[in-house]
C-alpha cells in the first residue's frame, strides 16, 4: 500500500503512473457481514473467463480510490489469500445422464451385458483422455477436469481448457447409443471448489474409497441447473435440450468471432453460494463444437 501511495502522489504530481504489486481484475457483487462476493476475471485476453469467489473479511485490508484522477477502486488483500487464488486447483464438472432409463427398465432393455459393454466403452474413453476423470453409475456419470491460473513467477501455469470436456460429450453419446440405445444430455459448470488437492481423484490403498477431491458445491450447482431445467420443461417454458451450461462456463468458451453468445437461449436458476441468480444456456453438442474456435 505504501508503494501504491507513492505512485498515486507521483502520478497526481505529473509524474509517471504505474501498477505496483499484483493486480487481479474483479467486480465486487455484494458485501456481507463476513466478506465480499466477487466476480474474478483470471483471463481477459484470449477468452472471457469469470469465476465466482468469496473474499472473507479477515483477508480484506482496505479499498482505496481517487475519483478526481479516474483511479478506480482497488481492494487490497492479504498475500496468502491472493497467492492461493492463483496457485490453487479449480475444476470443470459435467453431469451426464441417459434419457429414457425408466422406459428401458420397464421394457427390460438394460441387460447386464449391455451395462458391462457401456462400462468398457467408458474405460476406453478414460484411457484416451487421461486428463479427465470419469466416475460412472449404471446409467449416468460425472466427468471432471482440473485447471489452474498460475503466475509468471511460479511453475503453475494457466491451464483452463473447458473445450476438452465439451469435445468428449459426443463420444459419450456414441457409447450410450451403441450399448444401451439411449441418448444422453449433459449439464456443465466450472469454478471455485474449495478443495486443495491437485489430483483429479483419490483412491484409498484398499481400493474401496474413491474421492473426487471436491466439496459438494459444484454438484449442488449442477443439480440446481438440472432442477431448474426440468421445472422449465414441465412448465412449457422450453423444450428439452442436449446441453445445459452455466452462463459463466459458456461465456468462457473460445467461440468463432461471428458467433453471438448473447443470442443463445438461456434461463435463470438459483446459483449456490451466490446472492445473484445464475443463468443456464441451452444448446446441443454439435452447435457448440461446430462454433468453437480452432486452436
Amino acid at each position: 500500500m505504501a508503494e501504491y501511495d507513492r505512485m498515486l502522489i507521483r502520478g497526481l504530481s505529473g509524474g509517471e503512473w504505474g501498477n505496483p504489486g499484483y493486480i487481479s481484475y474483479a467486480a465486487a457483487r455484494r458485501a456481507t457481514e463476513d466478506g465480499i462476493e466477487i466476480s474474478w476475471y483470471p483471463n481477459i485476453f484470449d477468452r472471457f473467463h469469470q469465476v465466482r469467489v468469496y473474499l472473507p473479511k479477515r483477508h480484506f485490508v482496505r479499498c482505496v480510490s481517487c475519483i478526481t484522477a479516474d483511479e478506480k477502486p482497488r481492494i487490497f488483500v492479504k498475500d496468502d489469500w491472493l497467492n492461493n487464488l492463483y496457485l490453487r486447483t479449480y475444476s470443470v464438472f459435467a453431469l451426464v445422464d441417459a434419457v429414457g432409463v425408466k422406459k428401458a427398465l420397464a421394457e427390460d432393455r438394460l441387460s447386464a451385458d449391455r451395462l458391462a459393454s457401456l462400462q468398457g466403452h467408458i474405460d476406453d474413453l478414460a484411457s484416451k483422455h487421461t486428463d479427465l476423470a470419469f466416475v460412472s453409475f449404471a446409467d449416468s456419470l460425472i466427468v471432471k477436469t482440473n485447471w489452474s491460473v498460475g503466475t509468471f513467477d511460479t511453475d503453475v501455469q494457466y491451464t483452463y481448457e473447458p473445450e476438452k470436456i465439451i469435445h468428449v460429450l459426443p463420444e459419450l453419446e456414441k457409447a450410450y447409443l451403441n450399448t444401451l440405445g439411449l441418448p444422453i444430455y449433459a449439464v456443465v459448470s466450472q469454478g471455485y471448489n474449495e478443495f486443495y488437492h491437485h489430483e483429479l481423484i483419490h483412491r484409498s490403498v484398499s481400493g474401496n474409497h474413491i474421492s473426487l477431491n471436491s466439496l459438494g458445491l459444484p454438484f449442488a450447482q449442477l443439480q440446481s441447473i438440472e432442477s431448474a431445467a426440468r421445472k422449465a420443461i414441465r412448465a412449457g417454458e422450453h423444450d428439452p435440450a442436449q446441453l445445459y451450461m452455466d452462463d459463466h462456463f459458456f461465456r468462457s468458451l473460445r467461440m468463432k468471432f461471428e458467433f453471438d453468445k448473447d443470442k443463445e437461449p438461456k434461463n435463470p436458476y438459483l446459483a449456490p453460494m451466490s446472492s445473484d441468480p445464475g443463468e443456464y444456456v441451452r444448446s446441443s453438442f454439435s452447435r457448440v463444437i461446430d462454433n468453437l474456435k480452432e486452436d
